[in-house]
């Protein structure tokens, strides 16, 4: 935190002294201070903002890219890789195999290990899907009638 904001070294000696799920207020505080940095305030703070509302709410939060799919595809059952391709957040079959496998791949809030798994309707949530890879990664996948 010395190297990557600009914070008062007091804070940062607080932030230093935090323990188990407590860290995570520092990493809160580090990533909007770097955000802010190279961003900006408006940024960060509308980063912060839809943090919190998707990871702490379980919100589909607005703003998250969304991508428009088929409701038949739905209904006969969406092979993963193939929604992760058409997504966008993996460039090939084969990628988004590997990424699943290596235990990369959310949808909705529930880590999925299993490369045949399908969407169906029963996936939805507030009506979109939200796929993620890793940490950064998001996408709603909105179903068409």
């Amino acid at each position: 935190m010395r190297l990557f904001t600009e914070l008062p070294l007091d804070e940062i000696a607080r932030l230093e002294a935090l323990r188990g799920s407590e860290i995570n207020v520092a990493k809160k505080v580090l990533a909007d201070a770097v955000t802010r940095l190279c961003h900006g305030a408006d940024a960060a703070t509308q980063a912060s903002e839809t943090s919190r509302r998707m990871f702490e709410e379980g919100e589909a939060a607005a703003g998250l890219p969304t991508v428009a799919i088929e409701g038949d595809l739905l209904r006969q059952g969406l092979p993963l890789p193939d929604a992760l391709v058409a997504s966008g957040l993996a460039r090939s079959k084969s990628e988004a195999r590997r990424l699943i496998l290596g235990g990369g791949v959310r949808v909705n809030s529930s880590n999925v290990s299993d490369e045949a798994m399908r969407l169906t309707d029963t996936d939805t949530e507030e009506g979109v899907i939200r796929l993620s890879v890793g940490r950064k990664k998001h996408v709603l996948l909105q179903p068409e009638p």
